[in-house]
């Protein structure tokens, strides 16, 4: 057995975590990261490794709404579900469905908009104070089309999105062809000239949090139970060598992501999270056939060229933690990379995470709602990466006893 204490204590050490954990020790708290992995080695380092400061559209709109059976129940749908996993998750998707009706889904994306806005200087100045910042790329990202009316389409979206102050420029075959070559077969693209890139969200993961554990501590465990007692927070949980763990904190953040919603539970918080599996494959390369991330849009995934690599990343699948990953999944995407780069052999890896799902799209950032001896911040579906500065400065803000400002506001556990 295993008894600690501790003035806070970070439950999960992603990106979202690992984040938070540097803000706190700067500001001079004694912080514990408990995580019964290596830390940003989850999620955090599967993604497509873009900052994506441009994704201020929900996942749930009027447009996937109207298309949303057959989104769900397609297997080839970049948007799908598995069979198995309906009867848990129709509670999920209705409160999905009302966030995609026109007036919510407005809603949100305006709140996405507000919590977005300077992620991108947030994160150049994470990176510089954790000295990594030859880790970054700020060559922009791209939106692909292969179509002349999804092209068409796409200019009026990007007019929505320059409304929020995104960056983005409409252009044609031409212009997509001198900027990358072998990209094939496209119509056009919506260019985010701005953008962010981490080309190895891996090393970016172990650069921060090397940094955060010169003044923290990692605990290697999975914590099962919080309760609150009159000398603080009491978390009991498993550590990785067999030993009971009890921990004592004088205020916990729950930053466990998919698996955040029992703790949250515990808190007294019932959050409507869900978990979306997400995928990668990834072709081991010296030279790179793209310079900056693209997405294809009709398939829903990220072609990255990440470090010694190509990877396509992305789709939704709605399953929950159990089940197995999905061979049909891969295969789409293999699928996909190959519909843009038909050369491309065999992948040199597979890979699938968890991404923490909320039904309208924002993520869970605030005081719990039995006290702010307990907050939460987690939920930040396709957009964790992005937002994990903002979050940390949220969370830094809350433990100050400060208002974080109009844009937090969305993201309170409260809503619920």
């Amino acid at each position: 057995m295993q008894r600690l204490s501790t003035e806070i204590a970070v439950i999960g050490a992603g990106v979202i975590g690992l984040s938070i954990a540097e803000r706190l020790v700067a500001e001079g708290h004694e912080v514990t990261l408990i995580d019964p992995g290596e830390p940003g080695m989850a999620a955090s380092y599967g993604n497509a490794g873009t900052i994506a400061d441009y994704a201020v559209a929900p996942v749930g709109t009027p447009a996937v709404l109207k298309n949303l059976p057959s989104l769900l129940f397609d297997r080839n749908s970049p948007l799908s579900i598995r069979h198995s996993a309906l009867a848990s998750l129709t509670p999920w998707l209705l409160r999905f469905a009302w966030q995609s009706l026109p007036g919510p889904a407005a809603r949100n994306a305006r709140a996405l908009a507000g919590l977005l806005a300077g992620t991108g200087k947030r994160w150049k100045d994470l990176a510089q104070r954790c000295e990594a910042g030859s880790l970054m790329e700020a060559g922009g990202g791209l939106y692909l089309y292969q179509t002349e009316a999804a092209l068409a389409a796409a200019a009026k979206e990007m007019e929505a999105r320059r409304a929020y102050g995104i960056a983005v420029e409409m252009i044609d075959r031409q212009q997509l062809a001198a900027l990358e070559p072998r990209l094939q077969g496209m119509a056009g693209a919506a260019s985010f000239t701005g953008a962010i890139f981490l080309p190895d969200p891996g090393r970016m993961m172990q650069q921060i949090a090397a940094t955060v554990l010169r003044r923290a501590s990692l605990v290697p465990a999975r914590i099962g139970r919080l309760s609150r007692q009159a000398t603080g927070i009491s978390l009991e949980g498993r550590m990785t060598d067999g030993r009971t763990l009890h921990l004592l904190a004088q205020k916990v953040v729950i930053a466990a992501g998919a698996h955040s919603r029992s703790l949250a539970r515990q808190a007294g918080d019932r959050i409507p999270l869900d978990t979306e599996r997400g995928y990668h494959v990834e072709w081991d390369m010296e030279e790179l056939p793209i310079s900056r991330p693209s997405c294809v849009t009709s398939r829903g995934f990220y072609l990255c060229p990440m470090q010694g690599r190509l990877r396509a990343a992305g789709t939704v699948e709605l399953g929950g933690l159990t089940a197995p990953p999905s061979p049909h999944r891969i295969a789409k995407l293999v699928e996909g990379a190959r519909s843009v780069f038909p050369d491309l052999g065999e992948p040199s890896r597979s890979w699938m995470g968890f991404r923490p799902s909320i039904p309208d799209s924002l993520p869970v950032i605030g005081p719990s709602r039995g006290g702010a001896d307990v907050l939460h911040a987690y939920g930040h579906g396709h957009i964790g990466i992005t937002l994990a500065p903002v979050t940390a400065e949220i969370i830094a803000a809350q433990i100050r006893g400060e208002d974080p400002g109009d844009f937090a506001a969305a993201a309170s556990p409260l809503r619920f």
